[in-house]
């Protein structure tokens, strides 16, 4: 990009931004990420919902505030970048319509609906010359952070068994389009929960096979799985075990990695969510830092430490995606910070486990 306000102390013009969506996705983590970040501008928001619009514009009162996502495909030339914050079943048509007016699209998740939609979308972007990533943001968790350097380290020796779990205590529906969404447009705990686990365990231990898939209905008024288990085999041996549940009084741990030389659990979630909830900022020195009492332990029975969790980094995500787009976009060889190929195997994963359940 070389506009004519291109260079301020030698930097590139910020990427035009528009977020699409103003929920728990828009508003917690997209905006504010965007919003820190010096690579990108936030030039409008869409949203239908009043108070969403007076939240909006109370936080940034330099960003436009408009009805809907076709509000901002309309001003598609003076974008560069939209992020698709909505229910699942909108990002197909929404991303290929963005795509072919010329903007590069971040894509929450789960991706789509149906993996051949994203093998659809992929094919299209690379046809067209636009950057396409999907914000799989639960790699930047610290925790997970940390279960990469034990893994790179060879602490576990040679592991066998992962297991991970999201586990909630949320025994209303809080949102409409879930309470109505069936699995056909995204609804369910296995696309919402289940796609950050299955590309967790993708990411840590190379491509699998679903051997047993368990979906279950807990709660009252609820049409789709609120209550989900699924078992993987993959290529490289390790079996991995992923539970996800809307309905759980008591909660097992977020992570368990048992190996031939030790083990690691870990209790708790992230830090960063509720952090920017609670009206905290990614530039915030202590953004990202988990309290130490929530540290896992690594070792064996009778022989066991504490082992303090990595800082989270979900800003790193749009690090590495202003940098793509600044080094040429599609036509750069810097990496996406999430390869949408990524987010097909999670899809397609999830399409088995809906076979075998």
């Amino acid at each position: 990009m070389t506009t004519d306000s291109s260079v301020h102390a030698g930097r590139p013009a910020p990427i035009r931004t528009a977020v699409a969506g103003y929920g728990l996705s828009g508003s917690v983590f997209h905006a504010p990420l965007i919003a820190a970040n010096p690579a990108f501008s936030l030039e409008v928001i869409s949203t239908s919902d009043a108070g969403r619009k007076s939240a909006a514009s109370e936080r940034y009162p330099a960003t436009r505030v408009v009805d809907t996502p076709e509000d901002i495909l309309g001003i598609a030339g003076e974008l560069d970048l939209l992020v698709l914050g909505t229910p699942p079943a909108t990002h197909f048509p929404l991303a290929k319509a963005a795509l072919e007016a010329g903007l590069d699209i971040v894509v929450d998740k789960p991706f789509v609906v149906s993996s051949s939609e994203g093998e659809e979308l992929i094919g299209l972007a690379e046809r067209l010359g636009r950057v396409l990533t999907v914000f799989h943001n639960r790699r930047w968790d610290g925790d997970f952070l940390t279960l990469r350097t034990i893994l790179a380290d060879g602490a576990l020796g040679h592991v066998a068994r992962f297991e991970s779990r999201f586990e909630r205590w949320s025994p209303q529906i809080s949102k409409a389009w879930k309470a109505e969404a069936t699995a056909e447009q995204g609804g369910g705990v296995l696309f919402d929960l289940g796609t950050h686990l299955l590309d967790q365990a993708l990411q840590l231990f190379g491509p699998a096979t679903v051997t047993h898939a368990e979906l279950q209905i807990r709660r009252p008024g609820e049409n789709v799985d609120d209550d989900a288990f699924l078992a993987l085999r993959h290529d490289s041996g390790v079996t991995s075990h992923l539970w996800m549940n809307m309905l759980c009084a008591q909660q097992g741990p977020r992570f368990r990695l048992l190996g031939s030389d030790g083990g690691f659990t870990k209790h708790g979630v992230d830090p960063q969510e509720p952090y920017i909830v609670a009206g905290g900022s990614p530039l915030d020195l202590d953004y990202g830092l988990e309290a130490p009492e929530w540290a896992g332990t690594l070792g064996r029975d009778g022989h066991l430490d504490k082992l303090p969790t990595e800082r989270g980094a979900y800003p790193e995500f749009y690090r590495l995606l202003g940098e793509k787009i600044h080094d040429g976009g599609a036509s750069s060889a810097l990496p996406l910070p999430v390869n949408p190929q990524d987010a097909v195997a999670v899809l397609k994963l999830i399409e088995k486990a809906r076979e075998l359940a």
